[in-house]
């Protein structure tokens, strides 16, 4: 992504830890959670991690660990929000669903029936292209995001699409798997095209408040401030060299794809009321959980659904569902296992490998340390 142009801060400190909680001990798997965020900031550097657990009554109990600001210390926020990057993509697939389940949207209708003549370049069909493709990563549409230029400016949604539409499709639709922004950022302008109202509008009437998720919300034109209390998120050029603060960095470039802010307690309730049959009906959420194999940015033996993802955990044949985003100066990793138990992870910065691996230990033992024989399955 682009270099960050804010002014370097000190480095982190590694190693302070935040307590978290009342004296009263953690249960086995609390105990597991924090060490788990104390190891991302001792051993793996991150400023700062954040992590919810609720169990499948909707109790919630959080933790953190390092800090919100490297440069004054300050305590990081409990359940702060941060910006949840690509977990905006099951946000805007639940619209496209539920818009689909009015008979408005064909699943297997093309992108030219509601964008005609929008989607065209070399390879590149909208006439071929349907709506499922879209949402599944299976459109061949390349992705805008490695075209993006080092200026941190607004960027409208059809810019984007033009930075895409100049490069060659990755594959034929329907013939192969890449994670693409792209597909996103052409399903939220179907969304719009359809309904007459901005996206936007349709992820706060549509999901947000039918979820009642109180500390989300998609950050207006030109919004660079988080609203409510947040640790601060940090860019980092390479392996240790500085934070540079970058909290107040211009989400429009991921739009549809991962503009969203949000806590971990709001997403472990938005994946709850989602995977729960709340905001789309069963026949569309039978379609969502309906997977392929998936390759990279995901865990090992992960499978995409429709905007929706299904991760192995290591205790028997069971999954857990949710999505997993990455946005400048943040990190998320988490979801929801069949039987409602959701974990979701937070660190303040945009991780290496090996740090997104050790998130998503994080969230499958604090899962499978839940986890009751039989339930739970997942669908692909």
């Amino acid at each position: 992504m682009a270099k960050a142009v804010a002014v370097a801060l000190a480095v982190l400190t590694a190693g302070a830890v935040v307590p978290t909680a009342a004296a009263a001990p953690f249960a086995d798997r609390h105990d597991a959670v924090q060490q788990g965020l104390n190891a991302l900031v001792r051993s793996d550097g991150m400023p700062a991690a954040l992590a919810s657990v609720t169990d499948g009554k909707g109790h919630t109990r959080t933790y953190t660990a390092g800090v919100g600001d490297v440069a004054t210390g300050a305590e990081v926020p409990r359940d702060g929000q941060v910006r949840i990057g690509s977990n905006t993509k099951t946000f805007t697939a639940v619209v496209v669903m539920q818009l689909v389940a009015e008979g408005k949207v064909e699943l297997d209708g093309h992108v030219d029936t509601y964008l005609p003549g929008l989607v065209h370049g070399d390879g590149i069909d909208g006439g071929r292209i349907t709506v499922r493709q879209l949402l599944q990563h299976t459109s061949g549409l390349p992705n805008y995001t490695g075209y993006l230029s080092d200026d941190i400016r607004y960027y409208e949604p059809r810019e984007l699409l033009d930075l895409a539409l100049r490069q060659k499709a990755d594959f034929e639709p329907g013939k192969g798997w890449k994670y693409s922004n792209t597909n996103y950022l052409v399903a939220g302008l179907l969304v719009q095209k359809v309904t007459g109202r901005p996206l936007a509008v349709e992820i706060d009437q549509r999901v947000i408040r039918r979820a009642g998720l109180h500390h989300t919300y998609f950050p207006a034109p030109g919004e660079l401030r988080i609203r409510e209390r947040h640790p601060q998120g940090y860019y980092q050029d390479s392996e240790g060299a500085p934070f540079v603060d970058a909290t107040e960095w211009d989400p429009s470039w991921a739009w549809a794809a991962g503009q969203l802010v949000s806590t971990n307690s709001d997403l472990n309730r938005f994946y709850s009321e989602l995977m729960r049959g709340r905001l789309v009906p069963k026949p569309q959420l039978d379609q969502m959980r309906t997977t392929v194999p998936a390759g990279s940015p995901f865990a090992d033996g992960a499978r995409y659904g429709l905007g929706l993802v299904s991760t192995p955990l290591s205790c028997g044949n069971d999954v857990y569902w949710g999505h997993g985003g990455s946005m400048t100066g943040y990190e998320t990793r988490g979801g929801i296992t069949g039987n409602g138990q959701a974990v979701n992870v937070a660190v303040t910065t945009q991780p290496r490998k090996a740090t997104q691996k050790h998130m998503e230990e994080i969230v499958g033992r604090a899962l499978c340390s839940a986890a009751r024989p039989g339930k739970g399955k997942g669908q692909g």
